[in-house]
């Protein structure tokens, strides 16, 4: 299947008041993931979302960016959001450096949200070629950050359902 056959999705029913979202990108591939934020951007919009974002250098660090601003909430004056928006993109070179460094970022955001039932939505591509990250970014095809961000408020709604 192609990105452009990707099936569309629809935001997932919400109670409560618009939810408050931190989006944490590597922007890198700054043309990448500025197309995926614009994706995520319209999704957030349908539900009324406010977005806090925040840039880290590259890839590797997302994961530590996450736990920080979980770390973060739980002081008494600490910021609060419902849900954590991950983009990035990492681009296959000529070393295993490409492998280690998207293990390490996909490993590390899914333990994170299994230990802690954060709401996360994961728009990490990780793609052969320039080209390809650009395909699915783009605004007339499968947006990964659009596919992200509706994952992430399905999890907002789940906990919201859950009175987490």
């Amino acid at each position: 299947m192609s990105t452009k056959d990707a099936p569309e999705r629809a935001s997932a029913p919400m109670d409560g008041p618009a939810p408050r979202i931190l989006l944490i990108q590597a922007p890198y591939y700054a043309q990448v993931v500025d197309g995926m934020r614009r994706g995520a951007g319209r999704v957030l919009a349908e539900v009324g979302a406010t977005l806090d974002v925040v840039d880290v250098a590259g890839g590797f660090e997302l994961p530590a960016a996450l736990r920080m601003a979980l770390s973060a909430q739980t002081r008494p004056a600490g910021p609060r959001w419902d849900g954590f928006l991950i983009l990035g993109c990492v681009v296959r070179g000529e070393t295993d450096h490409y492998t280690f460094i998207c293990d390490a970022i996909c490993h590390g955001v899914m333990r994170i949200g299994a230990e802690t039932g954060a709401a996360i939505g994961f728009g990490l591509l990780t793609v052969d070629t320039l080209a390809q990250a650009v395909a699915r970014s783009a605004e007339d095809g499968s947006n990964k950050g659009a596919e992200a961000a509706h994952a992430m408020l399905g999890q907002v709604a789940l906990r919201r359902g859950w009175g987490l």
